[in-house]
């Protein structure tokens, strides 16, 4: 049997290919696995889970049918998609995990996340991440009409992608410091991250000693798939169908 994990899909009604490749991944590959971690960024953007328009349910039908067939799924929440809440595993079957978890990958702790928490010299986002994470503020937030949210969000990812384009490139990436902090503070030898969009696998110096650091790739121009099992770990790509890629 194997695990699967993936992340940085970024879906949205925009990207037919991206869907496209998912949905094949979905219906093909993942239900012959034992389990599939979904750590964050699945959507281009999630307002919140009372969306049900057909593009979003079509995605929610994909998972009911994986986890309905036996195939235990996970969900970290991601710096797109940290909305995603209890009302959407409880229509898909998923299981929503905290922003950090230690799992057993057939014999080895790993401890698994979205990986923007380990991006700490990027001050201004975090800062951002401190403030969108409050509860009372995500309360405010689902209860404004879902068009006003739309528009907000719309907003608010007009001025992400403006700083983007601004900040330095090495600030983006994790802080090799925290990255340690991380390992030390779970005990473990093996990390599994994404939303960096750099896939590698990394070797660190611990006190716990030398330890792994898997970064998943995104699903912008291929999807990437990391394979795990009792062989060990690989970083896959997934091609998108040659008709979706002529029609972009």
């Amino acid at each position: 049997m194997t695990t699967l994990f993936i992340a940085d899909l970024h879906l949205s009604i925009l990207r037919p290919d991206i869907t496209e490749c998912f949905l094949t991944f979905m219906r093909d590959e993942a239900p012959k696995a034992e389990a599939l971690y979904v750590l964050g960024d699945l959507f281009e953007f999630w307002i919140g889970d009372d969306d049900d328009s057909p593009f979003h349910s079509s995605i929610k039908n994909a998972f009911k049918t994986l986890t309905q067939s036996g195939v235990a799924c996970y969900f970290i929440q991601g710096n797109r998609d940290f909305l995603l809440g209890k009302r959407f595993c409880q229509e898909t079957g998923m299981q929503l995990l905290p922003e950090t978890a230690v799992i057993d990958l057939y014999g080895t702790p790993t401890v698994i996340l979205h990986g923007d928490t380990l991006c700490t010299m990027d001050e201004n986002y975090q800062a951002f991440r401190r403030t969108v994470h409050k509860p009372w503020l995500q309360s405010i937030f689902n209860c404004i009409p879902l068009f006003i949210r739309r528009k907000i969000v719309t907003n608010v990812q007009n001025k992400i992608r403006a700083q983007k384009k601004i900040k330095h490139m090495s600030i983006m990436d994790v802080t090799p410091q925290e990255v340690v902090s991380v390992f030390e503070d779970n005990r473990v030898i093996q990390m599994i991250h994404g939303h960096t969009h750099r896939p590698n696998i990394h070797q660190h110096t611990t006190s716990n000693g030398l330890a792994t650091r898997i970064v998943l790739g995104d699903w912008y121009t291929q999807g990437s798939v990391l394979v795990c099992n009792t062989d060990g770990n690989s970083l896959e790509n997934r091609q998108f169908s040659l008709s979706d890629q002529k029609s972009q």
